[in-house]
C-alpha cells in the first residue's frame, strides 16, 4: 500500500501534527505508569485485575516511545503509522477499561480522542472504521461481563450511547476534516499564486531597463541587474550597505531623507560610466520608512531632447538658408567680380580676399547647420569593432599620408560587438581624430584603444592624443554649439559628434585632460539591449 499524503496538508505539516499526537498519547501511558510505582494508584485503576493494567500501561508506554522512533524515521508510511496507532489505543484503552471499573472508570471516552485524532490525520471514511471498532469493543467488553458471574451487571445503555458518541466524533471529524483540507487546499493554492506573482514581480523588475532599489536605513533590499550596470557594480559583490555600494547614492538619500522638497537629482556614480538621472520616492511599509529609487541613463533623456533641439534647427536653417545663404551667395560672387578688375590695388586685392573668406566660412557655418538639421535616420546595427576599425586606422593613414608609428590600436582579444549606425560612427572618428592629428606632437600621433567594462558588459573606445590638453574654460562648454579655439573652425564638430553619439544610445565624454594630451571616450550600449531608432 503506498502512502497518501493528506491533499490539504504539507508533508512537514502532517508529520508535525502526528508528532503532537504521539506526545499526547506518551504522556497518558507516562502518567499511568508513574501513578503505579508511587504507589498512588487511585481507584478504579486497576481495581478489577491490576496486573493487566500494570502489563498494559507499561506496554503502551513502550508503544508510544517506538510511535515516536518510527516517526521520526518516517518509515513505515505516514498512513499505516496513524492507522497502527489508532488501533493500538483503542485496543490498550480496552485493557483499562477491562483491567478497571468497566465502563464506570471514564477510559471510554478517551477512545474519543482517539478516534477523533484518527478521523483528522487520515482524510476519508476510515475514521467511521476506528469509532466501529471501538464499539465493537465496548460491547464485547459488555457481553464479556455479562457472561461472567463475578462482575458487576452489564450497562448495555451507556455502551450504546458510547457506540453513538464514537460514530458521532468521526461523522464530525470528517466534516470538520473535510472543510480543513478544503481552507487549506485553498491556502496552498493561493500560495503558489502568490508565489508565482512574486516569481512574475521579480522577473519585471530584473528586466527593467531603469534601475530599481529599495532601501531600508541604508540597507539595499531589492536591487535589479540595471541598477547594478548603472552604478558599476560587480555582480560578484554581495555588500549591502549603500554607504559602500555607492557613496554618492547613499550621501543623495541621505540629504533627500532630510530635504525631501527635490525629488529628482543626476549623480555621476565613482564606478559607473554614464550620468544618472536618480528619483526618490517614500515607502511607508509595516511601520518602516522605505525608500523606493529608480535609476535612469541620462543619455536616453538628452536623446529625446536631441529631437526637440533637431526639430528647432531645422527651422532656424531653413530660416538662415533663406535669409543668409543667398545675401553671402551675391557678396562672395561680387567679390570674385570686383577680383577680375584691372584696376584693382594690392590693397583692395587684400580685402577682396579677406571678403572671400569669410563668406566661405559664413558658408561652412550654414552646411554644418544644415547638415544636421537633415541627418538622416539613425540605422543601429551590429559592428565587430575590431575589423571595423582596423579599416578605419589604414583608411585614416591612407588620406593623411601616416606611417604605423603614427597611429597605435590596441584592441581586446575579446570580441567586441557595438550597436551603432556605421556611418556615424564613421562621422564621430573622424572628427575626432582629425582634432587629435592636428594638435598631437608626439609620436604615436594618436592612440585608439577598445576595452569592455567587465561589469556592464559595455564596449567603449577610447582615442588618445598627446598635444597641449584644452583650456578648462572651454572644457565646461567643449560640446556645445560655436565652441572653438581655431580661428577658421566653425565649433560644430564635436557637438556634432555627441549628437550622433546619443542618438545611437551612445556616450562621448572627454575623460582626461592635461599638459600631455586628451582622452576622448565613446561609450556603447549593451550589445543584447534593444534601443529605439532615432
Amino acid at each position: 500500500m503506498n502512502e497518501i499524503a493528506h491533499p490539504g496538508l504539507t508533508e512537514s505539516t502532517e508529520w508535525r501534527a502526528l508528532t503532537y499526537y504521539n506526545v499526547y498519547r506518551f504522556f497518558i501511558a507516562l502518567l499511568f505508569v508513574v501513578i503505579y510505582w508511587l504507589g498512588q494508584l487511585p481507584e478504579p485503576l486497576g481495581i478489577y485485575d491490576e496486573n493487566v493494567f500494570v502489563l498494559a500501561s507499561h506496554a503502551y508506554l513502550l508503544i508510544t516511545l517506538a510511535a515516536i522512533f518510527f516517526k521520526y524515521s518516517r518509515k513505515p508510511a505516514f498512513n499505516y503509522q496513524v492507522s497502527v496507532s489508532v488501533l493500538l489505543d483503542i485496543f490498550f484503552i480496552s485493557a483499562f477499561i477491562y483491567s478497571s471499573d468497566g465502563l464506570n472508570s471514564g477510559f471510554g471516552m478517551l477512545m474519543v480522542i482517539a478516534i477523533a485524532g484518527g478521523c483528522i490525520l487520515i482524510p476519508g471514511r476510515i475514521g467511521f472504521f476506528f469509532a466501529a471498532i471501538a464499539t465493537l469493543c465496548v460491547l464485547g467488553h459488555e457481553v464479556y461481563m455479562q457472561l461472567s458471574p463475578d462482575r458487576q451487571p452489564p450497562n448495555y445503555i451507556h455502551a450504546g450511547f458510547l457506540g453513538i458518541t464514537y460514530f458521532l466524533t468521526a461523522f464530525i471529524s470528517h466534516a470538520l476534516a473535510s472543510r480543513v483540507e478544503k481552507s487549506e487546499a485553498l491556502a496552498k493554492q493561493r500560495q503558489v499564486d502568490l508565489d508565482n506573482m512574486a516569481r512574475l514581480n521579480e522577473n519585471i523588475v530584473q528586466r527593467l531597463q531603469s534601475g530599481i532599489i529599495v532601501m531600508s536605513d541604508n540597507e539595499v533590499k531589492i536591487m535589479n541587474e540595471s541598477a547594478r550596470s548603472l552604478l558599476g557594480i560587480d555582480r560578484r559583490n554581495t555588500e549591502t550597505n549603500m554607504e559602500y555600494i555607492c557613496r554618492e547614492l547613499s550621501e543623495l538619500v541621505e540629504k533627500w531623507i532630510t530635504n525631501p522638497e527635490v525629488d529628482t537629482y543626476i549623480i555621476k556614480p565613482e564606478n559607473g560610466q554614464v550620468d544618472i538621472q536618480v528619483s526618490l520616492l517614500q515607502l511607508n511599509v509595516e511601520n518602516k520608512v522605505d525608500v523606493l529609487i529608480f535609476l535612469d541613463d541620462v543619455s536616453k533623456f538628452r536623446q529625446q531632447a536631441q529631437q526637440l533641439k533637431l526639430a528647432s534647427l531645422g527651422r532656424l536653417t531653413a530660416s538662415i538658408a533663406h535669409e543668409v545663404r543667398n545675401p553671402v551667395g551675391a557678396i562672395s560672387h561680387a567679390a570674385q567680380l570686383l577680383g577680375e578688375s584691372q584696376q584693382i590695388n594690392n590693397e583692395d586685392e587684400r580685402l577682396i580676399s579677406i571678403i572671400t573668406q569669410q563668406s566661405v566660412r559664413v558658408n561652412n557655418i550654414i552646411e554644418n547647420v544644415m547638415r544636421i538639421s537633415r541627418r538622416e535616420r539613425s540605422m543601429p546595427a551590429s559592428i565587430t569593432l575590431d575589423h571595423w576599425l582596423h579599416d578605419f586606422v589604414n583608411e585614416l593613414k591612407s588620406r593623411y599620408g601616416l606611417i604605423d608609428e603614427d597611429i597605435k590600436l590596441e584592441v581586446s582579444d575579446t570580441k567586441l560587438v557595438a550597436n551603432m549606425d556605421s556611418e556615424q560612427l564613421n562621422q564621430v572618428m573622424w572628427n575626432i581624430c582629425e582634432n587629435g592629428l592636428r594638435y598631437s606632437k608626439n609620436i604615436p600621433v594618436i592612440v585608439i584603444k577598445c576595452e569592455l567594462y567587465l561589469d556592464s558588459q559595455r564596449p567603449y573606445i577610447d582615442i588618445i592624443d598627446f598635444g597641449g590638453g584644452i583650456d578648462n574654460k572651454i572644457v565646461e562648454h567643449l560640446f556645445e554649439p560655436f565652441i572653438t579655439t581655431e580661428t577658421n573652425g566653425t565649433g560644430l564638430g564635436l557637438f556634432i559628434a555627441r549628437e550622433l553619439c546619443e542618438a545611437n544610445q551612445a556616450t562621448l565624454n572627454l575623460i582626461k585632460n592635461s599638459q600631455n594630451g586628451c582622452t576622448f571616450r565613446i561609450l556603447f550600449t549593451h550589445p543584447e539591449r534593444k534601443q529605439d531608432v532615432v
